[in-house]
């Protein structure tokens, strides 16, 4: 398997799916990654757990429709090109 720029979208692909599909109450919770953890006060700069939460926040939330059409085009494009 060469190293493609179609083999590097697709592992950019998986990596979204994988940050998308984790839970807050059973995994990130457990881990210390839960919601409530790492609230600064006024004025703080938010350190790199709240950041980082946010970010998976943020990708669960804005990317759910465009991973699905994403996810179908890649499983498509599997079938007919192998």
């Amino acid at each position: 398997m060469a190293f493609t720029l179609y083999s590097l979208l697709q592992a950019s692909l998986l990596i979204v799916n994988a940050v998308a599909v984790l839970h807050e109450e059973r995994f990130l919770r457990h881990v210390g990654w839960g919601s409530d953890q790492g609230i600064g006060g006024f004025g703080e700069e938010p350190g790199i757990k709240a950041q980082l939460t946010n970010l998976i926040r943020s990708v669960r939330t804005v990317m759910r429709v465009p991973l699905i059409a994403l996810n179908s085009i890649t499983i498509v494009l599997l079938l007919l090109f192998g």
